[in-house]
């Protein structure tokens, strides 16, 4: 009791400038994130299908330019020991741009649109988030299909980029299905916290979502969207079949980031606000 009458007086005795340069550097409640997430959320629940198909087909093509500008950087270092440190950067460029363009990307949705629901759940909410996944996820893999075509036309790029694409690309390839799952898990934790720590990071959010993404390449983690990408780009070129495609790799991938970015950190951040929520 006495604590908190010592904290009245303080906040009293500063002055309107200092309390609100308190309020700016004051780090924000986990619930007040939890309730930012969660608008977010209803307002994507609220788009039409075409808003949202045309938003997930443009995050697709241009998530696939990490794909291409891992494949450059890989190209030019592939001779240094240093080649995975700086590669990596190059796989952060389509994310830079799909989410800070505001584009629908799926493996942003596990958090997104799973926090409304689990504040409010109903029948008619769940149809939305699954309609909402559905069409992300699919216009997405159409999105990185194009742009897989696109890459292996013989009059697009260089020979020499096109056999950086595929050492690229054939990294996925190997993967058992098993491994892909496990991998995609910590790809779907990280991208839903880059979700969740943007209110906190509004001003530095370009260096924020650079740094995670720098980790899911170094860590050789398997993200649904980008690697739907490589793998398309090796079925369009005849390294690989449908049945690789889908079996070994989209449908585990997908798995592993909804795993992480849904089971493990969603649930986990909801319980850790659901008392503090309830009680409002």
């Amino acid at each position: 009791m006495g604590d908190n009458l010592k904290e009245k007086d303080f906040v009293r005795e500063l002055s309107r400038i200092e309390q609100h340069a308190l309020h700016e550097h004051a780090p924000l409640p986990p619930q007040l994130i939890f309730k930012i997430i969660r608008q977010e959320g209803e307002e994507e629940l609220a788009r039409s299908f075409r808003a949202l198909a045309f938003s997930a087909l443009a995050a697709g093509i241009f998530v696939s330019f990490s794909f291409l500008f891992r494949s450059v950087f890989h190209l030019h270092m592939v001779n240094s020991q240093f080649e995975p440190l700086i590669s990596s950067l190059g796989y952060t460029v389509g994310f830079l741009i799909v989410i800070l363009g505001r584009m629908q990307l799926f493996t942003e949705n596990p958090i997104t649109t799973i926090i409304p629901l689990l504040s409010e759940w109903s029948f008619s909410r769940l149809f939305k988030v699954i309609r909402l996944w559905s069409t992300v996820f699919l216009f997405n893999i159409i999105g990185t299909t194009i742009a897989a075509i696109f890459f292996a036309s013989p009059y697009t790029l260089s020979p020499e980029i096109e056999s950086a694409m595929h050492e690229v690309a054939s990294n996925v390839m190997l993967l058992q299905p098993i491994e892909n799952i496990l991998r995609g898990i910590p790809a779907g934790i990280i991208i839903a916290a880059i979700v969740w720590t943007s209110p906190q990071t509004k001003n530095f959010r370009f260096v924020m979502i650079m740094f995670f993404v720098y980790f899911i390449a170094l860590g050789d983690f398997t993200h649904v969207v980008v690697g739907s990408c490589e793998m398309a780009y090796e079925v369009i070129k005849g390294d690989a079949g449908f049945i690789e495609y889908f079996f070994k790799f989209l449908i585990p991938t997908g798995l592993g980031n909804v795993i992480g970015g849904t089971m493990i950190f969603t649930l986990l951040i909801y319980n850790q606000v659901k008392k503090e929520l309830s009680q409002k």
